[in-house]
């Protein structure tokens, strides 16, 4: 009988991430709160496993007229995260860029990357910054590639800030209700997002 509770008690067990996710949700909701999620949406961008975008609805659904204000503060945290990752690749790619992407299970998709860098150059961060791709594993491997810095921040501003601000009007103009449809809808307002913006960029190179 000991032996079953014990099994049960480990099956019952959070993870790590989950455990992660609970303090980080019980730190959001003390008067750092904003503190907590700049620097939640920093470490996102470079190693955090949790998007930020919890958090943001979290605080937004606690006071909807300081979403925007929580958005630029999500967006800005999570383009300094982007420059620190920018960082760690182009100076710590072989020791600290490979350990993070391989603790992710990402090692595999770093030839992917390169592809899309040599196709796109920095515009490939646009969806990584918009959409559920892992953002990490683009802004790691933009410094390890050594992209043109100029570009990868403006494209990472735009891209995370148009994330971010979607969140936060949806919350602002329809309140808590909207929070279900975020989180069931969001990876298919994000294809959507990619799709236009695609298509955006061949209408800009047919008519120039």
């Amino acid at each position: 009988m000991a032996g079953t509770a014990e099994m049960e008690a480990g099956l019952k067990r959070p993870s790590l991430v989950q455990r992660v996710y609970d303090r980080c949700m019980e730190w959001i909701q003390t008067p750092a709160g904003i503190w907590a999620l700049f620097f939640i949406a920093v470490a996102e961008s470079s190693f955090f496993p949790i998007p930020p975008d919890v958090f943001l609805i979290a605080l937004c659904i606690a006071a909807p007229k300081k979403s925007f204000r929580y958005a630029a503060i999500c967006a800005i945290g999570s383009v300094v995260g982007g420059v620190i990752g920018y960082g760690l690749g182009l100076g710590f790619m072989d020791t600290l860029g490979m350990r993070i992407l391989d603790w992710y299970g990402l090692q595999e998709k770093y030839g992917v990357v390169q592809d899309l860098y040599r196709r796109y150059d920095a515009w490939a961060v646009g969806a990584a910054g918009f959409t559920p791709l892992p953002y990490k594993l683009f802004t790691i491997t933009a410094g390890a590639f050594k992209i043109d810095f100029a570009t990868f921040f403006f494209v990472s501003l735009v891209a995370r800030s148009a994330r971010f601000f979607l969140v936060a009007g949806l919350i602002y103009r329809f309140g808590a209700p909207v929070q279900y449809f975020i989180r069931r809808y969001f990876n298919i307002l994000s294809i959507v997002f990619l799709i236009l913006l695609i298509g955006g960029f061949i209408l800009v190179k047919t008519l120039l």
